[in-house]
C-alpha cells in the first residue's frame, strides 16, 4: 500500500488499514529510541505496522513541536511504517480522562492492530507513565461494544487490542521478554538520528539535555546489549507484559 503524506502538522501518514501493530509513544522519538528494531523486524516478516505519537514534544528542551513532527516524518519513512498519526495532545499536561481515552480509542478502532507497543509503566519522564496508563485503559475501553464512538458521524466497530506490551525506556526495568533486533540494529540508529535537534551537535547553542550528551548513542546501544546478553542475542530491545504470556509448547521459548 502506498503511503499518503499529509500536510496536516496532525497526521504524518494516513489511511484506513489493519494494522498487525501499532506502537504508541507520548513523544516523537519514544518509539525509534526503544522499540524501532521490534518494528523494522516485524516489517520484515511482512506484518503492517504504524505509530501513534501522542503529543507533539513541545516541552522538550531542545527543537520545537513543529521541528519534531518534521523529523518524525523522516523517521517514518526510515522504518518504512505504514502508517504515522499523530493526535496533538498537551505535552506535559495530558490526562488518563475519558476526553484523553476517547481520542485513542478512536484511533484503535480505526486501525484494528493485534498487537500495541507503548510507554514503560515507570520512568525518569513522568509523561511516559502516565501515558501507560492511558493507553493500557483506552485498550480495554475500546472492546466495550456499549462505549460508542464516531468517525465522519459513522459509529465504529468495537475493537480490543490482543496483547498490550510496554517497551522499556530510561530506566532499566526487567524485561518479561526480549526481542532479538540484532539484523537491524543499523537502521534503528538512522531512525533515531532522523531527530536531529534532539541529540549531540557541537554547533548547537541550545542547551544540554539527558539525552544531547556526546555518549548517549552508546547508551542507547549499551542497553540492547544487556537485554540480549541475557535472551542470548547481541542486541535485543526489552519488553514488560500485563498478564501471563501464553506458549504452545517449551520449544517456543528456547
Amino acid at each position: 500500500m502506498t503511503n499518503l503524506i499529509n500536510t496536516s502538522p496532525s497526521v504524518m501518514f494516513e489511511g484506513a488499514v489493519k494494522l498487525d501493530i501499532l506502537a504508541i509513544g507520548v513523544h516523537p522519538d519514544d518509539v525509534e529510541l526503544s522499540c524501532s528494531g521490534t518494528i523494522l523486524k516485524h516489517i520484515a516478516l511482512g506484518k503492517k505496522c504504524g505509530i501513534l505519537d501522542l503529543t507533539h514534544g513541545e516541552l522538550g528542551t531542545r527543537g520545537s513541536g513543529e521541528i519534531r513532527l518534521t523529523e518524525a516524518r523522516d523517521s517514518a519513512k526510515i522504518l518504512g511504517v505504514i502508517v504515522r498519526d499523530n493526535l496533538g495532545m498537551a505535552d506535559g499536561f495530558f490526562k488518563n480522562d475519558k476526553e484523553h481515552q476517547l481520542q485513542i480509542i478512536k484511533k484503535i478502532r480505526e486501525y484494528k492492530p493485534e498487537i500495541i507497543l507503548c510507554n514503560a509503566p515507570s520512568d525518569r519522564h513522568p509523561d511516559h507513565g502516565r501515558a501507560s496508563a492511558l493507553v493500557s485503559e483506552a485498550c480495554f475501553y475500546s472492546g466495550l461494544i456499549k462505549l460508542v464512538t464516531q468517525i465522519n458521524s459513522v459509529n465504529q466497530e468495537s475493537w480490543r487490542p490482543k496483547a498490550v506490551y510496554h517497551y522499556i525506556q530510561d530506566r532499566q526495568l526487567k524485561p518479561d521478554f526480549a526481542v532479538d533486533v540484532t539484523p537491524f540494529i543499523e537502521k534503528k540508529m538512522q531512525s533515531i538520528q532522523a531527530f536531529k535537534s534532539q541529540f549531540y551537535n557541537p554547533s548547537s547553542n541550545e542547551p544540554e539535555s539527558p539525552i544531547s550528551k556526546k555518549n548517549f548513542f552508546d547508551v542507547v546501544k549499551s542497553k540492547m546489549t544487556v537485554f540480549g546478553r541475557d535472551a542470548g542475542f547481541e542486541f535485543a530491545e526489552g519488553f514488560t507484559a500485563e498478564r501471563c504470556i501464553g506458549i504452545d509448547n517449551l520449544f517456543d521459548i528456547l
